[in-house]
């Protein structure tokens, strides 16, 4: 039994991993390499193996960067079948159909401006809506969390609830072979247990290697009670001065939990009940719809009040924005608004104009709440960039910029050491998700036979 690693290897993003038995070939998760020049670069090149050859693919959860390139995968030939859990499912539609158009829009933009200012001939998307409706058709069993299933003849799957959005999951893959049992476990991305949204991460009792996110590896994160004043203080501070705060958001599980404590806030006093949310992500809006058909899949507080019939998402002053007219809209209201706008690391999506409109205003916050990775918007704002480039245009940086690292739906330092320590009988782990810098000091922390893989690297359990 062995593994390849042809995605968030010393990255971040694009998490792909090849298990290889002696009968069968297993993709664990095919993500999309985001950031800087995301859609036409890393994202297009072969993926280091044939999409053909590959029987099936487990994944662990709706996230673009562990979901986003199962079209291309079926573009290049996958025929085999699909796992994940149902609201994995449920989500990974959104977000892949999200992405298809997104793909199809750029490629008819550049087709427009091709040969202007000696702008490279277009090239098509990545894929398509069609190639997307015939990924889902891939997506044929569902796991439920704690019960093995029969991924292939002699290969077992068990999924775990890793705690980091809806439906995410811990995956253990195990292989009768002739030397024996081998299992392999793949994290997928770890949730902080101190989120009161989501029950807490499973530990998978034992596992011979495990491959593991670090995405926060290096640091902890603030305490999350205090995150949770910190989000409260910049909304007090900032409408009262004539501004409004403008939070970039993912859609997927960070949305619905600042709609919960927003709500949450102002029931308990701590916000003005006159509050004004925009919600300008239809890909959010319609998670959200999701969340509330889930019930079970939330943490005991959570599941209490829609048994009392609360929406734990809804507050009075609640605004949905759609379409691009309602979006537009938005940019009218100067102040007292919090507008919240995907994507989350900046890197894209309608976020784009609502800070065009709000980075030069002294009296308006930029709260980023989550992971902007390296050549993002985001990291440059959260780095200090005084004046950035967004949408053809320069745009000065006035308002304050304040990161809250405490929301974050990634296991920090901590948690992750212990998430790791609860599995026995582990032989190597193998660290990935991550940035370099960040792997190595959590491999210093963790000890043991820890590597550090490469891009297209094979380890073996031989």
């Amino acid at each position: 039994m062995k593994v390849s690693f042809h995605g968030a290897a010393q990255d971040v993003t694009g998490s792909c991993h090849l298990v290889e038995t002696e009968t069968h070939r297993i993709l664990v998760d095919c993500g999309l390499f985001q950031g800087s020049g995301e859609l036409h670069d890393d994202n297009a090149v072969p993926f280091g193996f044939d999409a053909a050859s590959i029987d099936a693919v487990l994944l662990t959860h709706a996230h673009l960067d562990h979901c986003g390139r199962l079209p291309l995968l079926v573009k290049r030939g996958f025929k085999g079948e699909i796992i994940a859990t149902q609201a994995t499912f449920e989500l990974a539609e959104l977000v892949l159909m999200d992405s298809a158009k997104l793909q199809e829009e750029d490629a008819l933009w550049r087709q427009s401006h091709a040969g202007r200012d000696g702008a490279p001939p277009p090239g098509p998307p990545l894929y398509t809506t069609q190639d997307v409706t015939a990924t889902l058709g891939r997506f044929s069993r569902f796991a439920n969390y704690g019960e093995a299933l029969e991924a292939r003849t002699g290969v077992r799957a068990t999924y775990y609830n890793a705690g980091h959005i809806l439906g995410s999951a811990s995956i253990l893959v195990e292989a009768e072979e002739k030397a024996g049992r081998h299992s392999m476990l793949f994290s997928g991305d770890i949730g902080s247990p101190s989120h009161p949204l989501l029950r807490p991460p499973q530990t998978p009792p034992t596992a011979q290697m495990v491959v593991m996110e670090t995405t926060y590896g290096d640091r902890l994160h603030s305490p999350f009670a205090e995150s949770l004043k910190q989000l409260y203080a910049a909304i007090n501070t900032a409408l009262p001065r004539g501004g409004n705060v403008v939070i970039p958001t993912f859609a997927l599980e960070r949305a619905q939990e600042l709609l919960f404590f927003l709500r949450q806030g102002v029931a308990d006093n701590q916000l003005p009940p006159s509050l004004q949310v925009y919600l300008d992500s239809p890909m959010a809006i319609s998670a959200t719809r999701i969340f509330e058909r889930h019930r079970d899949d939330f943490s005991p507080m959570v599941t209490a009040l829609f048994d009392k019939g609360v929406d734990p998402f809804a507050l009075a002053g609640l605004h949905f924005a759609r379409d691009t007219a309602a979006s537009m809209d938005i940019n009218q209201v100067k102040s007292g608004a919090i507008i919240m706008a995907g994507s989350g690391m900046a890197a894209g999506g309608r976020i784009r104009h609502h800070l065009i409109h709000n980075l030069p205003r002294q009296e308006s916050s930029i709260v980023f709440v989550g992971y902007a990775a390296n050549g993002t918007l985001g990291r440059r704002l959260m780095d200090g960039a005084k004046q950035v480039h967004i949408l053809g245009k320069q745009v000065p940086v006035h308002a304050s910029i304040q990161t809250i690292s405490g929301f974050s739906a990634h296991a920090d330092q901590a948690e992750l050491l212990a998430w790791r320590a609860g599995i026995a009988g582990t032989r190597k782990t193998a660290l990935v998700h991550g940035e370099l810098g960040t792997m190595q000091v959590f491999a210093a922390k963790l000890g043991g036979d820890t590597v550090i893989p490469k891009r297209n690297e094979e380890i073996s359990l031989d």
